[in-house]
């Protein structure tokens, strides 16, 4: 492959491994190394690679009990607004604000609010949609969904030099490939 030589024109450096346990290794001599701009690829969960790539808790479990605080109490306040103020009705006795009869809808709003800021976290968390990423522009990445595994080490990582990072890279036994930007 042809050296890209303007700077900004690179997007990183992948690798290229043929086994899980070998992406994992290398993530962790990479972290090791001081390398922090990176990310693994694989079409199988590789238990660990994310401790081994330095990767931080998500914050998506606060997120969903937000979601669900806020289902939950809008569909709470929403009967006590239509039974108590809005169009109070005395039934069989029963005083206006009879909670019990508020636990079903509560719970179900609860539930719904949870799964929307699941599914939303997870697109803005995932920075998607993302139609278009630099490696898409290697063409053994199509492999990253069938049988290989892949790590890209990136340029604006402060470590990162061309040479000392392919010598990193090659000395762990992997293919590499440089991303154009």
């Amino acid at each position: 492959m042809q050296a890209i030589s303007k700077p900004g024109m690179l997007h990183g450096l992948l690798a290229e491994f043929e086994q899980g346990e070998s992406l994992l290794e290398a993530a962790r001599q990479a972290h090791a190394a001081g390398y922090r701009k990176m990310d693994g690829y694989s079409p199988i969960p590789v238990h660990g690679l994310s401790q081994a790539l330095g990767q931080k808790p998500s914050g998506l479990p606060l997120l969903v009990l937000i979601g669900g605080i806020i289902g939950g109490s809008a569909g709470y306040f929403m009967l006590y607004y239509a039974s108590v103020i809005s169009y109070p009705i005395n039934v069989g006795g029963r005083p206006l604000h009879s909670w019990p009869a508020f636990i079903p809808i509560t719970f179900e709003m609860t539930v719904l609010g949870a799964a929307f800021a699941a599914f939303f976290g997870m697109l803005a968390l995932n920075g998607l949609p993302r139609p278009y990423h630099p490696l898409f522009n290697v063409p053994a990445f199509n492999l990253a969904s069938r049988n290989r595994f892949f790590l890209c080490i990136e340029a604006r990582d402060p470590l990162f030099d061309l040479n000392r990072t392919r010598q990193f890279l090659e000395g762990l036994q992997a293919r590499v490939y440089e991303v154009p930007e």
